[in-house]
């Protein structure tokens, strides 16, 4: 799981897919501005700017409207802006680095890997194992529990 190292917080979470191979599972990845077609409360993610699977491709991504928190009324929609930093399909990763947002994150950077499992001894993928880690400066009104406990649920 994630352990806090000086400053920085740093998490890695994954979970295994059985029935999916890693080329299938791929290009829900690599595709980085399509994430809100698999990732829970996403409500719109799209291209700001850049080319499609190059470095320095920017998208917008939204959840869907949450109640303030305050009682007061009124909906809460959190969003970022994201880069991304590095892709590599034939090992199937990407790295991507939050520009700006309005959820309290001052510096976040995460990779994404998809890796083959291998099960019968035979060299016969048996699925996929879906890596996510990062490395962020602690979130004000979070615990570091907290972000592995959205990312352990999200994934």
């Amino acid at each position: 799981m994630a352990e806090e190292t000086g400053p920085k917080w740093e998490g890695k979470t994954s979970v295994e897919l059985k029935g999916a191979t890693a080329d299938q599972v791929w290009p829900f990845f690599e595709d980085f501005c399509n994430i809100h077609k698999w990732f829970p409360n996403l409500e719109t993610c799209y291209q700001v700017e850049g080319e499609l699977g190059k470095p320095g491709l920017f998208r917008y991504c939204a959840f869907k409207p949450q109640p303030s928190s305050d009682g007061k009324g009124g909906n809460i929609i959190n969003w970022a802006k994201e880069k991304l930093i590095m892709i590599n399909p034939a090992e199937r990763f990407i790295s991507y680095e939050v520009i700006e947002n309005n959820m309290g994150h001052n510096s976040y950077t995460a990779t994404f890997k998809v890796l083959p499992v291998i099960g019968d001894g035979a060299g016969v993928q048996q699925g996929c194992k879906i890596e996510w880690s990062f490395v962020c400066d602690p979130i004000e009104g979070w615990k570091l529990q907290d972000v592995n406990s959205f990312r352990n649920s999200t994934l």
